[in-house]
């Protein structure tokens, strides 16, 4: 019996100990939102480890919203045994086959008009795992207007449990009134991902000159995301969120700049500045590279091509650590033992506090904060400076979100 078997076997005989029930034999995993983007990837391999980890027996089929640009085969390789629901015809089977409805982890209950059609056609549980619940007028997804949020509260009510990604959320939705048995901060399901692509990460790394451990990671992100210049969402331009933007954007990478020329001029380190959208490529190059003092750029790699989770994955794991205007690509950092620092502000949702609540705010910056503006540069050389040190607190915050993934999974069990 391999390791992983062990594990996982054991996991499930807890399960089964502590709460006396068959954990659901067929799960219907509601996810994969969209492709653009490696942390919204992300949310599904990561739930997708966890239920093989700990409940290595049931039935797992996806209810994917896309699957396209390489997802699907990456996804098949890694998990063959899961089934991806595709069709009408096939989403009847498998709300006539599957025992419970898990919704995956996302900005909202990004779902919830199918997890209100699954309660209403089949009358079976469902649960919502790692998301955040959006406050009145969030900017970075529709804004929340009260109804909407009571007609969430009200779903989210009738659910086996609820998983919050952010305590910001656990707490609006017990202010809110919802009143599902069991509401618990449980990390994103990006923290689980463990897709590789080995290959093309060596690669890369030995056509740039980056070698293992002598690298950070650094990654861009405007205020909003330009949905209107990725050809394939079709989104219409929207005048008042590039205008934001654009006031924004030297305020918001110019610490960075500062963070990266300090690490090339008083440590050994290179930088790779790397996407975790389709838009971002395009931002580094204008708001980092070109910006640079000749010297650095001569120790900084611009990754010119968007990429997928299993290789960018393959290449943090071999950097010293992760730090930017993103939040996916440090969750999934993090899950690997990586170190990773987070950059927010008021237009994103609130999940960049689960850094808080699994113990790195030291590595959280409030970009709407001058003092947190100016000591981003510091902290981030520290982490340069002190590999292993940067390491060991990673592995910590690893360990709060390991006994969260288990309490998540523990609830999955009961169904």
């Amino acid at each position: 019996m391999n390791r992983r078997h062990f594990l996982a076997s054991s996991s499930a005989l807890t399960v089964t100990a502590l709460f006396g029930a068959t954990p659901p034999k067929r799960i219907l995993l509601r996810s994969s939102w969209q492709t653009v983007n490696i942390g919204d990837i992300g949310h599904t391999p990561g739930m997708l480890r966890l239920l093989e980890q700990h409940l290595p027996d049931a039935e797992v089929k996806l209810w994917p919203s896309d699957v396209k640009n390489g997802v699907e085969e990456m996804l098949k390789q890694r998990f063959p045994k899961v089934e991806i629901v595709k069709g009408p015809e096939h989403l009847k089977a498998a709300f006539k086959d599957c025992d419970f409805l898990l919704h995956g982890s996302g900005p909202s209950l990004v779902a919830q008009k199918d997890v209100a059609k699954w309660v209403k056609e089949t009358g079976k549980p469902f649960g919502v795992g790692g998301i955040t619940l959006p406050m009145q007028g969030s900017s970075s997804t529709k804004p929340s207007s009260d109804s909407t949020i009571s007609e969430t509260i009200k779903l989210l009510s009738q659910a086996k449990f609820v998983f919050f990604r952010d305590s910001k959320s656990l707490e609006l939705a017990k202010a809110k009134g919802c009143t599902a048995p069991i509401m618990e901060f449980g990390p994103d399901g990006a923290f689980g991902v463990d897709l590789r692509a080995e290959a093309k990460a060596e690669a890369f790394l030995k056509a740039n000159g980056l070698k293992a451990g002598e690298f950070l990671c650094c990654i861009p992100r405007l205020r909003f995301t330009p949905y209107w210049v990725i050809p394939s969402k079709k989104a219409k331009f929207d005048e008042t969120k590039h205008t934001r933007n654009e006031a924004m954007k030297e305020h918001d990478h110019a610490p960075h700049r500062e963070a990266i020329t300090r690490i090339v001029r008083e440590t050994n380190m290179k930088v790779l500045l790397c996407p975790e959208d389709e838009t971002q490529m395009a931002v580094n190059k204008e708001m980092i590279l070109d910006k640079l003092p000749d010297d650095v750029k001569a120790k900084v790699v611009w990754r010119e091509n968007y990429w997928l989770t299993d290789e960018a994955v393959s290449t943090y794991i071999r950097s010293a650590g992760l730090f930017g205007n993103e939040m996916h690509s440090p969750i999934m950092c993090i899950g690997n033992g990586i170190p990773a620092i987070v950059c927010r502000w008021a237009e994103q949702t609130t999940k960049g506090f689960m850094w808080q609540d699994i113990g790195l705010n030291e590595w959280l910056f409030d970009f709407d904060n001058e003092a947190d503006v100016k000591r981003l540069p510091e902290v981030v050389l520290a982490m340069a400076k002190d590999p292993a040190g940067a390491k060991a607190k990673a592995v910590k915050a690893l360990e709060v979100v390991h006994a969260r993934q288990k309490a998540m999974m523990d609830a999955v069990a009961r169904g």
